[in-house]
């Protein structure tokens, strides 16, 4: 996941949120595999901070050890309390502020990439980071006791280990991304890569955080921007391009993923190049 902490400058920003502006003091927080654009008004600084998606998942499952059986079951309940992948978080100028100089000190800590002298200095600047804006983080409220779990994905005895990806995983990212117009269903995906469309369907979420087919409407959505900020298309062409061939459902696809409309994402694109020009 991304959080994208706002320095100075200002943006409008389009993601599953729609189109929303963003400004110093603004964190933005991205889920993993989230499309999110920005046209910026003049110019804009921001400092981003990558967390991986198995480290986020360890973190939940000690903050709430006391409800949670294993990291699996850690998997789940962080699914539904952050329903929201892509969130504006407005803590103000004064408490962003605040932040700034644990930012900095992260971003130099990291240019020289990881280093296990510097491992626990990292951890204390980004849990300072982390307790001051994960009150402005919405979630749903969810009550669980030991009996109140989801039955998805079987439970587990021991703690989950992390692992590579599965190559079964990245075969069928690579030939979604290597054929975004071919008219894929989850079962002929499964079929392609040897596995039942069952366990695809876990592996994949697991491995990527949607399902194959959300996975792919995400590809074809960021394709279709693509189109629309570099060529003079027609849209209804790049629709069929991208792998859509329904204009109402390309349009309500790209609406969720990017936050506006093809028109409207190509106007925007268009009134940033003119004011650019």
């Amino acid at each position: 996941m991304k959080l994208i902490f706002v320095r100075r400058g200002s943006a409008i920003l389009l993601s599953e949120f729609g189109e929303k502006p963003v400004s110093v003091g603004d964190v933005i927080t991205l889920g993993a595999n989230t499309l999110c654009g920005s046209e910026p008004e003049g110019s804009i600084t921001a400092t981003t901070l990558y967390l991986d998606r198995d480290y986020v998942i360890d973190q939940v499952f000690w903050q709430h050890a006391a409800l949670l059986a294993d990291r699996l079951d850690a998997q789940d309940f962080a699914d539904e309390l952050y329903t929201e992948p892509a969130q504006i978080l407005h803590l103000g100028e004064h408490r962003a502020g605040m932040l700034m100089p644990w930012l900095d000190e992260l971003v130099s800590l990291s240019l020289g990439g990881p280093s296990p002298e510097r491992f626990y200095r990292m951890q204390a600047l980004l849990f300072a980071v982390l307790d001051v804006i994960t009150p402005y983080v919405r979630t749903t409220p969810v009550r669980r006791s030991a009996t109140q779990r989801r039955t998805e994905y079987p439970s587990v005895l021991h703690y989950r280990k992390f692992a590579p990806l599965r190559s079964e995983a990245r075969w069928a990212v690579e030939l979604l991304r290597g054929a975004t117009d071919r008219r894929w269903t989850l079962q002929t995906l499964a079929d392609a890569v040897h596995l039942s469309p069952s366990q695809l369907g876990r592996m994949f979420v697991d491995a990527y955080g949607k399902p194959p087919i959300a996975y792919l409407a995400a590809i074809r959505a960021e394709h279709l921007a693509r189109l629309l900020r570099e060529t003079d298309m027609p849209i209804e062409t790049a629709m069929r391009k991208v792998g859509w061939h329904s204009r109402g459902h390309a349009a309500r696809m790209f609406r969720q993923t990017v936050g506006v409309t093809p028109v409207r994402y190509r106007q925007l694109v268009r009134k940033h190049h003119h004011a650019a020009a």
